[in-house]
C-alpha cells in the first residue's frame, strides 16, 4: 500500500502529470460523451423517421446503417459522395502544402523582396469565410449553361468557362485549397522561422546541392509541421459545407457535408448521424496515421541554447520576376475579393456596375430610404448589427482565451509527457473535435444541453452554450501550437531553471511563456479568427438574442440581400485585421509569425 502511495504521489510530483489527468477527465465528458451520443443517434429511430420506419421513438433499428451502406441507394447516399469528399479534401491538402509551404520557404529562406506586406497579405484569406471565397468565384467564372447569367469573367472575356472550370471537384479543392494555403505558412514558415540552420550550413560549406538541402535537411525538420497541416487541412475540407453547397450544387456534385446537411435538416436525420460517424472515424484513421509517422523520430527539436542565425539564398537574376508573381499571386487571392465584398455593397442593384448605380444607403440609409431590403435600415444605422457584432467579439475573445490557455497548457504537457500512454489519450482527447463535422457537433450539443441534465440546466439559447462548444471546438488549434512551440524547446532549458530550485509557474512565466511567447500568442489568435468567422457551429444554437455577425451574414444572403452580405463581411475581415495589428503592436505576436514561431 506505501509502494502505491509512495508511486501516485511522485506520479503527482510532475507538473505535466497533473495537467493530463485533468485534461483527460474535462476532455472525456466535453469529447467522448458527445461521440456516444452521436453513436446512439445512428442506431435510434427519431421523431421524422417513426411513420417510415414504423417504429416507435427512441426504439432501436440497424436500418439507418443499412440504407446509407448496403441499399441499392447507398451508391447516391454515400459511396459517391464520399469519393467526391476525398478527392475535393485531398486537391485542398496539396494545393495548400504547395502554395503555402512554397510560400514559408520564400519568406524564410531567401531574399525575396517585400517580405512583410506579402506575409500580412497572405494570411487574408484564412481570415475570410471559406464560402465568400467560393462565392466570389462562382461570380467571377460562373457559365451560362447552368448559371443563367454570365459571370464577370465570360461577360468581359466573350470566352464561356466549362462547367469542370466553373462548379464540381476543382473549384472545390481549389478554392479551400486557397483558404488553408495561409494555415500551411503559418505552420511551416513557424518551423522554418525558428530551425536551427547549422546543419543547412553545414551542408551548403560541403557544397550539398539546394535540392539535396531541402530533400535531406530541411523537409525532414519541418516534417511534424507538414503533417500537422495535412491533418489540419484534411481534417477541415472534410468537413467543409459551404464552398461544396456554393460550387457543387449547381451540377449536383455532393460530398458528405452536403448530403449530411440535407439528411440532419430531412426526414433521414439517423442516416445523416451514420455519415458522420464515418467521417469521424476517417479522421481518426488519418490522425493515427499521423502518430505512427511522427513517432519514428524520437525529437525535432528546433531551438536550443544555442545561436542561429539563417543564411537567406540569393536569387540573384530571378529575384525582381518572382517576387512580382508572388505579389500578383496574392493580391489576387488576397485583396480582390475584399474589393469585391466592398464594391457589391455600395451597389444599388447588383450587376450594374455604372457609375449612376453606386449608393452608401446600404451603409448609413435610413429604413424610410430602403425600399429594396423589405425597409432594412443600413449596416451602421442597423441595431441588429451592432447586437450581433458585441456577441461576435466578446465570443471570439472568451473563447480564444479559454481554448488558448487550455490548448497551451495541454500542448506542454503531451510534449512532456511524451512516449506515455496518458499522453496520448490526452493528445487524441484535444485534437478530436476538430475531426467532428462542425454542424454534426452543433446538432448534438444541441441535443445533450437542450434539457436539464443531472445537475447541468438547460443551456440552449444562451451565450455560455457558444463559449463551451467554441472553445471545444477550437482547441485542437491551440493544442497543435503548443505542441509545435514545445518540441522545439529543449527541455535542457526548463531543467536548468528546475536545478536552481525555480518552481513551476516561475519557470512557465519566466523561461517557457517568454521564450515562445510568439508561438503560444498565434494559438490564441486562430480561436479568434476561427470564431469570427464560424457559421456551422453556431447556426442551430444561436437564437435572436444571441445571433452573431457569421449567422446574420448568413440570414441576410437568405433574403437576398447581398449588399448588406457583402458589407458585414467587409467587418469580420476588418475587425480581424485591427485585432491582429493590436495584438502584434502590443506584444509583438501576429498570425503570419507562425505556429511554432
Amino acid at each position: 500500500m506505501q509502494r502505491i502511495l509512495y508511486r501516485v504521489r511522485r506520479f503527482f510530483s510532475k507538473p505535466y502529470n497533473v495537467i493530463l489527468v485533468a485534461m483527460c477527465v474535462v476532455l472525456a465528458y466535453l469529447t467522448l460523451l458527445p461521440m456516444l451520443s452521436m453513436i446512439k443517434d445512428t442506431v435510434t429511430v427519431h421523431v421524422a423517421e417513426t411513420m417510415r420506419l414504423k417504429k416507435p421513438v427512441g426504439s432501436f433499428t440497424w436500418g439507418h446503417w443499412r440504407k446509407v451502406l448496403f441499399d441499392a441507394n447507398s451508391l447516391s447516399i454515400f459511396y459517391r459522395p464520399f469519393w467526391n469528399s476525398l478527392v475535393t479534401s485531398l486537391g485542398a491538402c496539396l494545393f495548400s502544402l504547395l502554395f503555402g509551404g512554397f510560400f514559408a520557404w520564400l519568406v524564410t529562406r531567401t531574399n525575396l523582396r517585400w517580405k512583410r506586406p506579402l506575409s500580412a497579405l497572405f494570411i487574408f484569406p484564412y481570415i475570410m469565410p471559406s464560402w465568400t471565397i467560393a462565392l466570389a468565384w462562382y461570380n467571377v467564372f460562373k457559365n451560362t449553361v447552368v448559371g443563367g447569367v454570365p459571370g464577370f469573367f465570360t461577360a468581359v472575356t466573350g470566352l464561356e468557362t466549362p462547367n469542370w472550370f466553373a462548379y464540381g471537384a476543382f473549384p472545390i479543392a481549389l478554392v479551400t485549397g486557397i483558404h488553408y494555403s495561409p494555415f500551411a505558412y503559418i505552420m511551416i514558415g513557424g518551423i522554418l522561422r525558428n530551425m536551427d540552420a547549422n546543419l543547412e550550413e553545414a551542408a551548403m560549406m560541403l557544397h550539398a546541392s539546394q535540392g539535396r538541402i531541402m530533400r535531406k535537411i530541411t523537409i525532414p525538420m519541418v516534417l511534424p509541421a507538414i503533417l500537422s497541416t495535412f491533418l489540419l487541412v484534411f481534417s477541415s475540407a472534410m468537413s467543409s459545407f459551404a464552398v461544396p453547397q456554393f460550387l457543387g450544387l449547381p451540377v449536383r456534385y455532393q460530398v458528405l457535408t452536403t448530403q449530411l446537411f440535407r439528411t440532419l435538416n430531412g426526414l433521414n436525420p439517423g442516416q445523416g448521424y451514420c455519415i458522420a460517424m464515418v467521417m469521424i472515424l476517417l479522421g481518426v484513421a488519418i490522425l493515427a496515421f499521423n502518430q505512427r509517422l511522427t513517432g519514428v523520430r524520437k525529437n525535432y527539436t528546433t531551438i536550443t541554447g544555442k545561436s542561429s542565425n539563417i543564411s537567406l539564398i540569393n536569387l540573384r537574376g530571378v529575384r525582381t520576376p518572382l517576387s512580382v508573381i508572388v505579389l500578383v499571386a496574392v493580391i489576387a487571392v488576397s485583396v480582390l475579393p475584399l474589393v469585391s465584398f466592398a464594391f457589391e455593397s455600395i451597389l444599388l442593384v447588383p450587376g450594374d456596375y455604372s457609375f449612376h448605380n453606386l449608393t452608401l444607403q446600404f451603409w448609413i440609409g435610413t429604413a424610410e430610404q430602403n425600399s429594396i431590403a423589405n425597409s432594412e435600415p443600413g449596416l451602421l444605422r442597423n441595431s441588429a448589427l451592432w447586437y450581433a457584432l458585441w456577441n461576435s467579439i466578446r465570443l471570439s475573445v472568451v473563447c480564444s482565451l479559454s481554448a488558448g490557455i487550455l490548448g497551451f497548457l495541454a500542448g506542454y504537457a503531451i510534449v512532456r509527457g511524451r512516449g506515455t500512454r496518458l499522453a496520448t489519450v490526452v493528445d487524441n482527447l484535444a485534437f478530436f473535435p476538430y475531426l467532428m463535422p462542425s454542424m454534426a457537433f452543433g446538432a448534438i450539443y444541441l441535443s445533450m444541453f437542450s434539457t436539464r441534465n443531472g445537475i447541468i440546466p438547460s443551456l440552449y439559447g444562451t451565450f455560455f452554450l457558444l463559449v463551451l462548444i467554441g472553445t471545444v471546438k477550437y482547441m485542437p488549434f491551440a493544442s497543435r501550437s503548443g505542441i509545435n512551440a514545445m518540441m522545439q524547446l529543449s527541455t535542457q532549458i526548463e531543467e536548468a531553471g528546475e536545478i536552481i530550485g525555480i518552481g513551476w509557474f516561475k519557470r512557465m512565466r519566466r523561461l517557457v511563456i517568454p521564450i515562445q511567447k510568439a508561438s503560444f500568442l498565434s494559438g490564441f489568435l486562430l480561436p479568434f479568427i476561427s470564431c469570427m468567422r464560424e457559421l456551422s457551429l453556431f447556426v442551430l444554437l444561436v437564437t435572436p438574442n444571441n445571433r452573431v455577425l457569421t449567422t446574420l451574414l448568413f440570414y441576410y444572403n437568405e433574403k437576398g440581400w447581398s449588399q448588406y452580405s457583402n458589407g458585414i463581411n467587409l467587418l469580420i475581415v476588418l475587425i480581424v485585421l485591427f485585432i491582429n495589428w493590436a495584438v502584434n503592436k502590443a506584444t509583438g505576436a501576429s498570425i503570419d509569425k507562425g505556429i511554432g514561431g
